[in-house]
């Protein structure tokens, strides 16, 4: 039995070539591109411009969206966490975050995380499997299905390393970015990385501008070591070079994520170590508090700490911003996606 195609896979030359195999004419990939991504649909039966012979061979053949929605949970704050399974039985967790001008959608790039960031739920049950770049396309879809809702921005910064998946993060980007598509301007889509040098390295040839966010969390080589064990292998150090000749080839302004963890990386060294970084990068800092999480023992500052450890770093000349942590009491924030099924 032959395995089920994804449509939302292919880019569209891709999809041309697919449908060329199947004897039909290359303009049906632009049909199946509006009714997939401008559309919103995937039943084909309500593909009304396509022959009834051709809807019936992608009925038997293939699929647009195999994500199957298990459960959605939405906190006080309108920030919605959806738990999808995949075609395997694994599950992944994606959320969307609204605010009075942007929804955005924070995107899950693996099943678990090889990269066990001590802090972070994502990694508690291992690292599983890459998602495939329709897994990663389709989480768009299903919620803009679901909410009805236009979608302004993406963060690949839910379950996994996307750097370690690059070549099905970068072509889902191209195909979220196609005109005949998605069509969401690349500005408008985020990385984030724990700092996998090899693909910030390929980042710099990729030719949409997206934005990319590298997370320190501690900007000394012997504690972030401890936080993150990614460290011993790509140190901040090499990871600050290979941020540098990113910038030099046009890459676009880098952020710096900081999640501040009471009485760990909060001190008055950590916010002078990471100033100078920022300012060798000419990067900005989002400072976030750390999201409980109960298998976990780090403790959440309190504002007052946030409010100081910000003004360590506007004193020193590096553009600072806060990011509200939404969703916390969803286990939607950042570092508690999990994606086991509770």
């Amino acid at each position: 039995m032959s395995e089920t195609v994804i449509l939302t896979s292919f880019s569209l030359p891709e999809l041309e070539d697919y449908l060329k195999e199947m004897g039909e004419p290359a303009f049906r990939a632009r049909q199946l591109f509006h009714w997939m991504y401008q559309a919103g649909k995937t039943d084909f039966g309500e593909f009304s411009d396509l022959p009834k012979a051709l809807r019936q061979r992608l009925q038997e053949q293939s699929v647009v969206n195999p994500l199957k929605l298990v459960q959605s949970i939405s906190a006080k704050d309108g920030t919605t966490k959806y738990l999808f399974e995949l075609p395997d039985g694994y599950f992944i967790e994606t959320v969307l975050i609204p605010s009075v001008e942007r929804r955005t959608i924070c995107l899950s790039t693996q099943v678990g995380c090889k990269y066990r960031c001590s802090f972070c739920a994502s990694g508690l049950n291992g690292f599983k499997r890459n998602l495939t770049t329709g897994e990663i396309v389709s989480q768009v879809l299903s919620i803009k299905r679901v909410t009805g809702q236009e979608i302004t921005n993406l963060v690949f910064m839910g379950m996994g390393e996307p750097l370690d998946n690059l070549e099905n993060v970068l072509k889902a980007i191209r195909i979220l970015n196609d005109e005949n598509g998605f069509n969401l301007g690349a500005r408008r889509m985020t990385v984030s990385t724990a700092g996998v040098i090899p693909g910030i390295k390929k980042l710099k040839d990729f030719e949409l501008q997206i934005n990319l966010s590298i997370s320190v969390h501690n900007p000394i080589e012997e504690k972030r070591s401890q936080l993150m064990p990614i460290n011993k292998k790509y140190p901040l150090s090499e990871v600050v070079a290979a941020a540098e000749d990113y910038l030099k080839a046009g890459g676009r302004q880098l952020t710096l994520e900081y999640i501040l963890i009471r009485g760990i990386n909060d001190g008055l060294y950590e916010a002078e170590s990471l100033a100078a970084i920022a300012r060798k990068l000419k990067a900005k800092v989002n400072l976030i508090a750390y999201s409980p999480i109960p298998q976990l023992p780090y403790e959440r500052p309190t504002r007052a700490e946030l409010l100081r450890f910000e003004r360590w770093l506007t004193e020193r000349k590096v553009k600072t911003t806060i990011r509200q942590s939404k969703g916390i009491e969803i286990a939607a924030a950042c570092g508690q996606l999990a994606g086991k099924f509770q």
